[in-house]
């Protein structure tokens, strides 16, 4: 498990008889699913997930072929995170299975939930969250009366949520952004068990006002009701539920909000923002109006060490002697708890674990976690854990096996409330002199009984591999310096038998210098001074990828360096990619990449300077220059054929995946440059259709056809084009205080009046402009809301947009093909008042929203 190993995994493995634990997880596996597994009639646990396995789940035909369907004594199908398309089959399951948990969540699979499925009464955890799965939610889910945890969420589900009051046992409950039919709030919550901790419903077009019933529900910590149209006011009631944490109710219409004190020893978060109650400006905001994440404080034992010198040196918290821990990341797939207030909860676990190694002296003196957080995307909880060494100041290779198998083996066993588990350990490279200095790779050792096998197999394969590695290694510059290839690639394929036909892929630890067109490699010392030290003084903005930093190479030219912070690094292979990218685009109306830094743990962008910042600065009236109706579409032709070329003409074509109004920068001459491409696909096949694994991008920009069928196409950068289109008429956010852009317009629009009726929506420069000078404001309208239709089909491609705007220029009287014209205040004048020059936007990776619907059409 997490060893980076690929291949297919290979029908011989169905002849391993006695295996019982097969865990493959965190690789980059591909292929399909042997069916010869079904022959595995002892296999207890079955974990496949987070590779890029694809294809249909295997049944058996009744006949010769094994399936899936015969494992009857296996208790876990953990699949999330790959590749896997088609219908769930019918034949999967039967009332014979025993499984616990049934783990699909993040594939492909599509059709409807199959009626067997409510044969396995013994499922206790059930995850068909982010999927294409269509159809009405069975109300035979009901007979599932073990089931602890249900989710749906992300799929396209359609009907009403049927009746779940005989699961008693249920804690959670995931069915948010679906395309459930539209109803009353209160019709929804006699359908819900009194059991429920956790309940997420975003994003369903829930209506009416919330009934403090809900509220009362008495194991209740976590609501999610994100994204919906409910109303009036929010009263919890005098009969709350004595453990609620944490209530979500952002982008809804809630006009007031009763507040109560939270509960003793509790600290409740209520988050309301972009509710009419959150006005738009406040000074300071009422504490509910701030969006928070949902994480914890929690982290024990409590550290009042010093620091520790040295690289990887921690003290022990109790004793503060400084050692060299092992560390990784727990993630449970599917807690059934969401509260995370309560300490009491995770200091169990810590007790958990450290009366685990203590009873078995496995060499390890204590335990510590820390880090407790919610992944966005999947809703898996994390949690940073350290292992801390007995007696000595690190661990040797033995006893580092050892710790780590007890993981990997499902040996230990977390507390119940925590569920499915998996480790990942970071690299241990501190053994005592004598063993071995070189990085070390965690495996595991999983099905025993083919040990010695692999023993006599994996030898000569290894060598083989490890020689073809590292002769790749020798080749590259400068990537291969951060990333060499471990000594131990032997020991690690003897450690994990699959692994004998698996194929190493020296990509991962030996990336070929990237094929670069008219990009400089710079060094640290070369960026460093470039940015005078990176002082306060070239900082011009940044934001969760890192900072943007001023700079100035020996030939005078200015540059923008985007510079990635610690937690934003990524992997070698990654990062190429990107530079490879962005170094093969060439347009006038795109940001152009000079440059880029790899070296001493830094990964640096070097791109043109772009002195006036970007157009929602100059929008919000931040920048100081005035934007009028030409300087407005010379901007929106500019970047419309910035999106063209990299749609029609980059090599290869690229989707831009968030295309923004931060996300277009202004040079001198006001010319729009499109940046920003930390999300950016390539367009692969002849339809430019990508079938994505999580939805990426930005509220209010985001395409709903995309959003709710994570099937991406250049379509999709046209409609946050046509967004962009109307934003520049408005001069506003598309989502402001709970109101969506697009959808007020198509509302108030009225084309047998002049200007269409929308004066009320414009910008203050544009509505002081008479008439006539407004020429073309019509047909510019219609254009954008056609970019903006619901359906990607229906929508001009951005060659076709870019035409119309020129024609729109045309009819106004102005010529298409001069250049904007320079501002009448430069950006680095307007900078001394307004702040950062790229805000907090702009080379900017966008959040996921995996869990949030965009405001209805």
């Amino acid at each position: 498990m997490g060893c980076g190993f690929s291949g297919q995994i290979p029908e011989s493995i169905g002849s391993l008889e006695q295996l019982v634990t097969l865990s493959l997880n965190s690789n980059k596996f591909n292929g399909t699913i042997p069916a010869s597994i079904g022959l595995l009639s002892k296999l207890y646990w079955f974990d496949i997930a987070d590779n890029q396995i694809e294809g249909k789940l295997p049944v058996s035909d009744g006949a010769s072929l094994p399936g899936l369907d015969m494992l009857l004594q296996t208790k876990h199908f953990h699949f999330g995170k790959n590749k896997l398309s088609g219908d769930i089959p019918e034949k999967l399951f039967s009332a014979n299975m025993t499984l616990k948990h049934l783990l699909f969540d993040g594939n492909l699979l599509t059709g409807e939930i199959p009626q067997s499925l409510s044969l396995v009464k013994t499922l206790t955890v059930l995850r068909l969250d982010r999927n294409r799965l269509s159809g009405e939610i069975p109300p035979s889910l009901n007979n599932l009366t073990n089931l602890q945890e249900l989710y749906l969420s992300d799929n396209k589900f359609t009907g009403s949520l049927p009746s779940l009051t005989s699961l008693t046992s249920l804690y959670t409950l995931a069915v948010s952004n679906n395309r459930l039919t539209s109803s009353q709030i209160s019709s929804w919550i006699s359908l819900l068990p009194t059991s429920l901790a956790t309940l997420r419903m975003a994003g369903l077009q829930l209506q009416g006002p919330i009934p403090t019933s809900l509220f009362s529900l008495p194991e209740l910590q976590t609501v999610i009701l994100k994204r919906n149209w409910l109303n009036e006011t929010l009263d919890f009631g005098t009969n709350k539920s004595q453990k609620l944490d944490f209530v979500d109710l952002q982008y809804n219409d809630i006009t007031e909000y009763i507040k109560q004190p939270a509960n003793k020893g509790s600290s409740r978060i209520v988050i309301l923002a972009n509710n009419p109650v959150c006005p738009e400006v406040g000074n300071p905001p009422n504490e509910y109006c701030i969006e928070v994440e949902h994480n914890s404080s929690y982290s024990s034992p409590k550290n009042t060490c010093g620091r520790c010198s040295g690289e990887d040196r921690e003290p022990i918290p109790t004793t503060c002697r400084c050692v060299y821990p092992i560390t990784g990341t727990l993630t449970f797939r599917s807690p059934s708890f969401s509260g995370y207030s309560n300490n009491d909860t995770f200091e169990n676990l810590r007790l958990n674990l450290t009366g685990f190694f203590e009873n078995r002296n496995y060499t390890v003196d204590s335990v510590a976690i820390r880090n407790i957080r919610e992944d966005e995307d999947d809703h898996y909880l994390l949690i940073d854990l350290s292992l801390f060494p007995y007696k000595q100041d690190r661990f040797n290779e033995t006893g580092m096996d050892s710790v780590i198998s007890r993981f990997s083996t499902q040996t230990y066993k977390p507390p119940n409330t925590f569920g499915p588990y998996i480790f990942k350990a970071n690299k241990y490279n501190k053994f005592p002199a004598g063993g071995s200095n070189s990085s070390h790779i965690i495996g595991a050792v999983v099905g025993s009984t083919v040990f010695l096998l692999i023993l006599m197999i994996a030898g000569i394969y290894a060598l083989k591999q490890k020689r073809r590695a590292e002769k790749a290694n020798d080749q590259i510059n400068p990537f291969g310096k951060d990333v060499l290839l471990s000594g131990k690639t032997d020991k690690i394929l003897i450690a994990f038998f699959l692994y004998v036909t698996a194929k190493w892929d020296a990509n991962q630890n030996s990336v070929d210098a990237p094929q670069l067109m008219g990009t400089k490699a710079f060094t640290f010392e070369e960026m460093r001074k470039c940015a005078n030290n990176f002082s306060v003084a070239n900082d011009v903005g940044g934001g969760g990828y890192g900072q943007v930093y001023k700079g100035i190479l020996p030939t005078g030219q200015l540059i923008a360096i985007k510079r990635a912070q610690p937690g934003s690094l990524q992997g070698a292979l990654e990062f190429k990619t990107e530079i490879e990218l962005l170094s093969r685009v060439h347009h006038k109306n795109v940001v152009k990449l000079l440059g880029f830094c790899f070296d001493r743990g830094e990964q640096m962008l070097v791109y043109e300077y772009i002195p006036n910042g970007s157009l929602r600065d100059s929008l919000s009236g931040k920048s100081g220059i005035r934007l009028d109706w030409t300087r407005r579409l010379r901007i929106a032709l500019g970047s419309g054929k910035g999106l063209a070329y990299l749609h029609e003409l980059a090599d290869p074509p690229i989707i831009h995946r968030d295309v923004k109004s931060s996300n277009v920068l202004l040079d001198e001459s006001l010319t729009a440059k499109v940046a920003d491409f930390g999300l950016s696909q390539l367009v692969e096949d002849a339809e430019k259709a990508n079938v994505t694994a999580q939805v990426k991008g930005t509220m209010g920009y985001l395409d709903p056809e995309y959003y709710m069928t994570n099937q991406l196409t250049e379509k999709s950068d046209v409609y946050g084009f046509g967004v962009m289109m109307l934003e520049l008429l408005t001069g506003k956010i598309p989502i402001e205080n709970g109101k969506y852009v697009v959808k007020e317009m198509k509302m108030k629009m009225n084309k047998s009046k002049n200007l269409y009726d929308l004066q009320d929506f414009l910008d203050t420069t544009i509505s002081a402009t008479s008439n006539r000078n407004l020429k073309g404001f019509e047909k510019y309208v219609d254009v954008a809301l056609r970019c903006v239709d619901p359906e990607g089909v229906k929508r001009p491609s951005m060659n076709e947009v870019v035409k119309e705007i020129e024609n729109i220029m045309q009819y106004a009287g102005l010529n298409p093909n001069v250049e904007s014209y320079a501002s009448s205040r430069t950006y680095d004048e307007a900078s001394k008042e307004s702040g950062d020059l790229y805000g907090n936007n702009s080379f900017e990776y966008s959040a996921s929203f995996p869990t949030t619907n965009l405001e209805p059409q």
